[in-house]
């Protein structure tokens, strides 16, 4: 079920387009983030998924992608880009974001977090033959100060795998 609150972000299905040498683009906006996706790099049947996470308010972070699928202790959720279908990660997905720690209320444990703004995250790919394939996106973003917005889980963002590489669906 997607939830759209108005104050926290833009809903709707993401807009594709291609963007010359950059590669296949697409981008939507969800729970106070904007997410961009691109596909760069494609040799043969192998490319790079990378995956821009913004928050749309300053003053906000995001969850580091080690972070358990539960949080810790119930707080967070990790910042995640997982491939299915035709596409198969190729690799472990990465940030050059340094993982910062924070103190949260009630939590005994640090809870990692990036920096405050953009986080940008890499999964090299590969095409495991042509079809449809998936983008599975988790994130949350949090302000000491504000709160957080309602945490994303799975959000998926189709793609066609063909010959020529990957590319993001128009809906």
């Amino acid at each position: 079920m997607l939830v759209c609150l108005a104050a926290l972000a833009a809903c709707g299905p993401p807009a594709a387009k291609s963007s010359g040498a950059a590669g296949p683009t697409t981008r939507f906006t969800e729970n106070g983030v904007t997410v961009t996706l691109s596909m760069s790099a494609w040799h043969g049947a192998s490319g790079t998924l990378t995956a821009v996470f913004t928050p749309e308010r300053e003053g906000f972070h995001l969850y580091s992608t080690d972070l358990p699928p539960t949080g810790v202790e119930g707080v967070g959720r990790p910042t995640s880009v997982t491939v299915s279908g035709a596409l198969k990660a190729a690799g472990r997905l990465t940030t050059a974001a340094q993982v910062r720690s924070i103190a949260v209320p009630g939590v005994d444990a640090p809870v990692p977090v990036y920096p405050d703004g953009s986080v940008t995250t890499t999964l090299p790919v590969h095409a495991d033959g042509e079809g449809v394939a998936s983008v599975s996106l988790g994130y949350a973003s949090c302000s000491v100060s504000e709160g957080c917005t309602i945490p994303v889980s799975d959000r998926p963002v189709g793609l066609r795998v063909t010959g020529d590489g990957a590319t993001f669906d128009a809906s």
